[in-house]
């Protein structure tokens, strides 16, 4: 009997080397089972690591569902996270259930730039897969998160910071514009360490200046020169005839086609700086650190007046006269710039075609420019002043 003993025992011991053997190839072979460029498995809340493995074994994350719940267990003092889990690359059980134990999400990058409105970030949440537009512009027209801050404010447009953002794939409309307005909060608290807003001054109207700066131009040196054109229009009591306020109050209205037409200066709109004097209600973009301490801080100027010079900045001016010269001039380098591009092109247009064409800037929102005031209509209508600028 004792010969069937160590048969039996040297079966044992064969089978236990096999297993381990077995699970030795499982743990440390990496795997991929499925056939597109990545497989997505969603671990719900409370599931057992048998769950789990069999969920990943179904999604061709790991070979063996068996293999990945015995090693789950052993290591039972470790918790698996539930959540939505990307995987994109030949993995080991051991490199999978690392993943899993740390919590390792599928996030997704969203970059913010400077200046984009609420609109520009809704296409880029529905772009990432976020959220759909409409999703996210309805948790943005809610002014609830910043109502402390700014009671008056019609929606978040001003408080979305723009910045680079990591959300997880299954994630809410209400969590991004949460993080967006946390960011803005920091840098709030950090730009007006040193520079307060200035007596008559709320948060909410600065970040509106900030924000028609942020617009106008892309240069740093300049901000804090607009933002002093402007406080000196307002303290003059001239309309400010910014044209990106236009613009968003085509948004607004869903008639922005990406072109802005003199038609489009009589857009009966509050947001309309062409006829209401003032600053707009609200934010017309998510401005930056850059534009927010222009805001508070504006150049000691006494320019009225600015037009692009045609070389990605302004030339500023204290009367309509200086104005008129600095419009003549970069409406000259526009004629210059385009007879360039037809020669080059080869397709030189008669004179008289080019005498019949009415030359004036390009206004679109990513050049950032001024409209230049080009006749007497260019007069500042004026009114007595308000109140304080900064």
């Amino acid at each position: 009997m004792r010969w069937l003993a160590a048969i039996a025992l040297l079966i044992a011991v064969l089978a236990a080397g096999s297993s381990a053997a077995w699970l030795a190839y499982q743990w440390r072979t990496p795997y991929r089972g499925y056939s597109g460029p990545a497989a997505v498995v969603d671990i719900p809340r409370g599931a057992s690591t048998s769950q789990i493995g069999g969920a990943l074994a179904r999604a061709g994350v790991v070979r063996s569902a068996l293999a990945f719940d015995v090693w789950s267990r052993w290591r039972h003092e470790t918790k698996l996270e539930a959540g939505e889990y990307r995987f994109d690359r030949p993995m080991t059980p051991l490199e999978v259930f690392r993943q899993v134990a740390e919590g390792q999400v599928w996030v997704v990058s969203l970059t913010v730039p400077e200046g984009w409105t609420m609109f520009d970030i809704a296409d880029a949440v529905a772009g990432a897969g976020l959220a759909s537009r409409k999703a996210f512009l309805q948790a943005a027209c809610d002014p609830a998160l910043i109502r402390d801050f700014a009671p008056s404010a019609p929606s978040l447009e001003g408080f979305l910071f723009p910045a680079t953002y990591r959300f997880p794939h299954q994630t809410t409309p209400e969590a991004i514009v949460q993080a967006m307005v946390a960011r803005f909060r920091d840098a709030w608290a950090s730009v007006t360490r040193n520079d307060p807003p200035p007596i008559g001054w709320n948060a909410e109207r600065v970040v509106t200046l900030a924000s028609l700066v942020e617009e106008e131009t892309p240069k740093l040196e300049e901000r804090p020169i607009i933002a002093g054109v402007f406080g000196n229009r307002l303290r003059l009591g001239y309309p400010l005839e910014c044209d990106p306020s236009v613009v968003y109050a085509l948004k607004l209205a869903g008639e922005y086609d990406g072109k802005l037409e003199p038609p489009d200066l009589r857009v009966a709109s509050p947001y309309n700086t062409y006829l209401h004097f003032g600053l707009p209600p609200g934010p017309i973009g998510n401005p930056g650190t850059a534009s927010l301490e222009a805001a508070l801080a504006p150049a000691h100027v006494d320019y009225l007046y600015f037009v692009a010079d045609g070389a990605g900045g302004h030339a500023f001016s204290r009367t309509l006269a200086g104005q008129r010269r600095n419009v003549r001039r970069y409406r000259q380098f526009l004629l210059r710039e385009k007879a360039g591009q037809e020669q080059g092109s080869g397709r030189l247009e008669p004179p008289a075609a080019r005498r019949g064409r009415s030359v004036g800037p390009p206004r679109h929102r990513l050049a950032r420019r001024k409209r230049p005031h080009t006749g007497p209509s260019a007069r500042p209508a004026r009114r007595p002043a308000t109140g304080g600028a900064p």
